[in-house]
């Protein structure tokens, strides 16, 4: 797997380059797609392929929703913040064998594993809303480079464990050999090493590959949790015969070992070029196969994966998207939905990393950590073997699930999203107080929040240009002014915006105070208080630097205790935003205690009246109100409110004097109309006009 932000690595390169080549030049087709969701059904029973189904032991059609744990038994550089120095598995260890020993390196990494993942992380998969797992495994761990066709108990004891809180959880375990002997790519994912000879190059490592699989089939061939067989993870490889038969031929041979032991679970078969080419991989050839492909980096819509739903109508065997990820909220929402809609189960990548905001959890970097960083990057001096024990024990546990902290946002993507629009509070946001411009709500783009650049579709390499905090399109960064969250929002844009569900307290007037910063002037802000203007166009003053800050005053808003939406409006951008803060300035008691209890128009007075009357109402709640006369015939004369307004008791002078509304429309004496509406409320009387 990839970081999309390492566009040094030539693994990366290699794999975003053919994505988006092949993607371009045949499948970007326009096309509808109806929105799908299947029920939550509790799985039971080996699942099987039914035609294009995978269903379930009782027959019923079943949804694979699952997560991927990369970096636990294959490290990943991109992961450990390594990928300039160490960006293979097999480097990560020989730098900590280097600085420590071998011995005290194999203590960490037992350390690092027994952290990474635990029953509770298993439990709390299970609880967020997944029913399966895929679990990328490193071939080095089941059966070691040095000792061909010889299994160890200790690296099999690690899938037996987290296939036992599986059990214990109700949730599928699907194996991937993410790593196969000699490497079935040259890139980091699969650790390939130079120095032996890649798997497609390697009658003994594609023999070992065959082996490991009839083994691993013989261990778990009757465990029903065991949700089926991802062969081989990724092959990147040009061919000799200019297409993938040698990568069919030996799918063919590893399905036979299997099926010679295990005819219960699936087989998933992955195509070249990380999972996207499938050329010459058709006809199936076993009645329980499933097609699992990849997706990154590229659109959403349904033409991105018009030839894989030909090529499940073509074998009548199922899709699966075993990988993808390393993108926006948005993005994942939106390939979630496209996914569902056609009946294809997904396994997202992945469950945590390093300072990681798009994957499932964040694990904090220790400082001691970051100094072997620094010094594996040379910009540090060596430290003592008991500083890098320390420093590395520290990261190992940091690993662990209560170490770290849980990414909501994306969950709330991958789940809640993918069927609402709603949106919902990041922060308490409690006013009076302190509302943070990186603290807008949670949900879609469009509705939480507005942003131009939101999702990677090749086009981009980044939505947050910041790269901190959250994994919106927001572009979030750390901040330094004196009074802070930790982060400001900058990168604004015209037309972007940022809505906030706040609470008032307090009913009152208060003063606003708009913290930025701004290199040149020219940005200008609204802010909008439940879809009402407050006040006008706020211009933003060059403030001496994108680290200057000033604060911009707006004074005497009423606002009323309760329940509220206010939004940030950016209608020219190039500034930062850190805060709006809201001081009471003034209580109104009165209003508190007589806000009225139901919605009213009473009689005008006087009445009749000539040249002008007063008409009075009271609103129960926050309301859109207009307030308009009628003639006897049902014509509008004058309209004399027409925005929100809240609850509260008003009156309205209505003049036919210097009215700009009657200049064309003298007021004749006789019967006129007034009538209030407020929601889906609307009362009206009648009023008599004397001249």
């Amino acid at each position: 797997m990839y970081y999309f932000k390492q566009k040094t690595q030539r693994s990366i390169t290699n794999k975003q380059n053919f994505i988006m080549k092949t993607l371009n030049s045949k499948f970007l087709l326009p096309a509808l797609f109806f929105l799908f969701f299947s029920p939550i059904i509790l799985p039971q029973g080996f699942l099987k392929t039914s035609g294009t189904k995978i269903i379930d032991g009782n027959g019923q059609n079943l949804l694979l929703r699952g997560i991927g744990l990369g970096g636990w038994l294959v490290p990943e550089g991109y992961m450990l913040q390594t990928s300039s120095f160490a960006n293979a598995a097999w480097q990560f260890k020989l730098k900590i064998e280097e600085l420590v020993g071998v011995q005290k390196a194999d203590e960490f990494f037992k350390l690092y594993r027994s952290n990474f993942v635990t029953r509770k992380d298993v439990q709390k998969i299970a609880e967020w809303g997944f029913n399966s797992i895929r679990l990328p495994m490193h071939f080095n761990l089941l059966t070691p480079q040095e000792t061909p066709f010889v299994y160890s108990e200790e690296g099999f004891a690690i899938i037996d464990s987290l296939l036992q809180w599986c059990e214990e959880s109700k949730i599928y375990l699907i194996l991937d050999l993410h790593a196969a002997p000699g490497g079935q790519s040259k890139d980091n994912i699969a650790d390939y090493n130079p120095a032996y000879l890649p798997l497609w190059e390697d009658p003994v490592a594609q023999q070992r590959t065959v082996y490991l699989w009839k083994t691993i089939a013989t261990r778990y061939a009757d465990k029903q949790w065991i949700g089926g067989y991802d062969l081989i993870n990724e092959t990147a490889y040009t061919f000799s015969t200019g297409n993938n038969q040698p990568l069919r031929d030996l799918f063919i041979t590893i399905t036979n070992g299997i099926r010679a032991v295990d005819k219960n679970h699936i087989i998933f078969i992955e195509g070249n070029w990380y999972a996207t080419s499938f050329d010459n991989l058709s006809p199936a050839w076993d009645d329980n196969m499933s097609y699992s492909f990849h997706k990154y980096w590229n659109a959403t819509d349904a033409g991105s994966i018009n030839y894989l739903t030909t090529l499940r109508n073509n074998t009548q065997r199922p899709l699966w998207l075993g990988e993808s990820g390393e993108n926006s909220n948005q993005w994942f929402t939106d390939a979630i939905k496209l996914m569902e809609s056609y009946n294809i189960g997904w396994a997202w990548w992945t469950l945590k990393k390093v300072e990681g905001n798009n994957s499932m959890m964040f694990v904090n970097k220790p400082a001691e950590y970051d100094y072997l960083l620094k010094y594996w990057s040379g910009q540090a001096t060596k430290p003592s073997v008991d500083y890098a024990v320390n420093a590395l024990t520290k990261f190992a546990q940091n690993l662990n699930f209560d170490s770290c902290k849980i990414n909501d946002g994306v969950l709330d993507a991958m789940f809640r999203e993918v069927q609402t629009t709603a949106v919902l509070p990041f922060k308490p946001n409690a006013i009076p107080g302190i509302i943070y411009a990186a603290d807008y709500d949670i949900g879609q783009n469009g509705y939480a929040y507005k942003d131009i650049d939101y999702q990677n579709t090749g086009n981009n390499g980044s939505w947050n240009s910041g790269g901190q905090y959250r994994n919106d399109g927001v572009d979030i960064e750390k901040c330094s002014d004196i009074l802070t969250n930790g982060y400001d929002v900058g990168w604004t844009n015209t037309g972007e915006y940022l809505n906030f569900t706040v609470n008032v307290e307090q009913t009152g007037t208060y003063n606003l105070a708009l913290r930025i910063a701004a290199n040149a002037s020219g940005g200008k802000v609204l802010m909008r208080w439940d879809g009402v203007n407050i006040g006008t166009f706020i211009d933003v003053p060059a403030t001496g630097g994108w680290t200057k800050w000033m604060s911009l005053p707006i004074n005497n808003i009423h606002l009323t205790s309760g329940k509220h939406t206010f939004s940030l409006n950016f209608y020219f951008g190039g500034f930062n935003v850190n805060f709006v803060k809201f001081d009471l300035v003034a209580t109104d008691v009165r209003n508190e205690i007589n806000t009225p209890t139901g919605f009213g128009l009473e009689q005008n007075f006087p009445n009749p009246f000539n040249p002008e009357t007063e008409i009075s109402y009271q609103l129960s709640v926050n309301s859109n109100v207009t307030l308009k006369v009628y003639d006897i015939l049902g014509k509008s004369v004058v309209t004399l409110v027409n925005k929100e307004q809240p609850a509260g008791k008003y009156s309205i002078n209505f003049a036919t004097t210097n009215n700009p509304q009657l200049t064309t429309n003298n007021l004749q004496s006789g019967v006129y109309f007034y009538q209030l509406r407020a929601g889906n409320l609307v009362q009206t009387k009648k009023m008599i006009f004397l001249r």
